[in-house]
């Protein structure tokens, strides 16, 4: 049987995944019959993959949006959004976005890096901001935009083995994209694609 890694351990692996060799990643990755749009504009955002302490070990931060959002009710997904013009980056995007979803102070995030941008059907270029979070820390769902915020143990994001490719239909077509499901947490799409991304970013 493995040993489970120690946070100290998890904590080097994820300083050392910014700098790990990867390519850009989309929503279209597992759909390489999708003909793009030539000269289409893609509007930047951030997100925040922020790493906690937690009960044995580093626990990734993640919310449920609102049901009463008009897009993507309901899913799964990092904090963070698209770059406002008041936004250095997108790194301050994703801090900025996070500080108002779910009350995470900016000073407390000790900015790793970021991994390389991935690009949505919705038209966004999303860059991942991978972060530690130091300090306590009582998230507040912002009412609004964020119905839960919970916790999902490193170990269970960060092992490729728990991914899998489902699909469904969209506009037509059979779209297949990656899941990693954690309890009652549906992760699909491009939270799990750049996850997936993240995973194979600190194997050893």
């Amino acid at each position: 049987m493995t040993r489970p890694m120690t946070r100290n351990e998890q904590e080097a692996r994820l300083r050392r995944a910014p700098d790990a060799p990867g390519a850009p990643s989309s929503d279209f990755d597992l759909n390489p019959k999708v003909v793009l749009p030539e000269g289409r504009k893609l509007r930047p955002a951030g997100v925040l993959a922020a790493f906690r302490p937690g009960a044995s070990g580093l626990d990734l931060i993640l919310t449920k949006r609102s049901s009463r959002l008009k897009h993507h009710p309901g899913q799964i997904a990092f904090p963070g959004g698209k770059v406002d013009p008041g936004d250095a980056d997108e790194v301050a995007a994703a801090l900025r976005e996070a500080q108002e979803e779910v009350a995470l102070d900016p000073g407390q995030v000790e900015v790793l890096g970021t991994l390389p941008p991935h690009e949505t059907v919705t038209g966004f270029v999303v860059t991942p901001v991978i972060g530690l979070v130091h300090g306590d820390f009582t998230p507040v769902p912002e009412p609004g935009e964020v119905d839960e915020v919970f916790a999902v143990p490193y170990a269970h994001v960060t092992d490729p083995e728990r991914y899998s490719v489902q699909w469904r239909r969209w506009r037509g077509q059979r779209r297949l994209y990656y899941t990693v499901p954690f309890g009652p947490y549906y992760i699909w799409g491009a939270t799990a694609r750049m996850l997936r991304a993240l995973a194979e970013r600190v194997q050893p």
